[in-house]
């Protein structure tokens, strides 16, 4: 082996691995740059159905501090945090709405799961079946989490996984900034 590949051979490894640590401890960015379009004007032209087969925006929301999630049940991260999302909404029942937008997966499978863990009835559920809301967001790691502001506005990202601790801090933040 020569020199060069082996040292290519370690590039290869220090990207994939900064990659790989990205996806698991998750990227955040905080936004608020101002447009003339909010971010929730623009999520609400993605069609979501509910458990029930309601066909429900993002928009139906408008006016309320939102935490919306991007999940799927063959996510480990994803699935941890998903009790975490619950005890949230329990936690600010009157101040926010958690919406979790399950990425095209059949309702049979999502619904059973979340029942399965108690929680169907603790937040909302979402189904994305064209998987348009993990694209509006830029999504490239699990799970994906934006904060939405009352005014429609995204002020916080966070790619990969949270804690309970980190989604309360992010929301008392919403909640100073009204």
């Amino acid at each position: 082996m020569t020199k060069s590949n082996i040292t290519k051979g370690i590039l290869s490894v220090l990207v994939i691995g900064g990659v790989l640590l990205a996806v698991i401890f998750g990227l955040s960015k905080d936004t608020g740059v101002e447009s003339s379009v909010s971010d929730l004007d623009r999520f609400s032209q993605i069609t979501l159905t509910d458990y029930d087969g309601n066909t429900k925006s993002l928009g139906d929301w408008s006016g309320k501090m939102l935490v919306v999630n991007s999940w799927a049940v063959w996510c480990p991260f994803c699935v941890k945090e998903l009790s975490d999302f619950a005890a949230l909404q329990k936690a600010f029942p009157d101040e926010i709405a958690v919406i979790a937008i399950d990425r095209a997966e059949s309702l049979e499978k999502v619904q059973g799961f979340t029942d399965g863990l108690g929680i169907s009835e603790d937040m909302i559920f979402l189904m994305d079946r064209k998987d348009d809301f993990y694209k509006a967001v830029g999504g490239f790691s699990m799970p994906e989490t934006v904060f939405i502001d009352k005014d429609g506005t995204v002020v916080f990202h966070k790619r990969g996984p949270m804690t309970f601790e980190e989604m309360k801090e992010q929301v008392e933040k919403l909640l100073n900034k009204q």
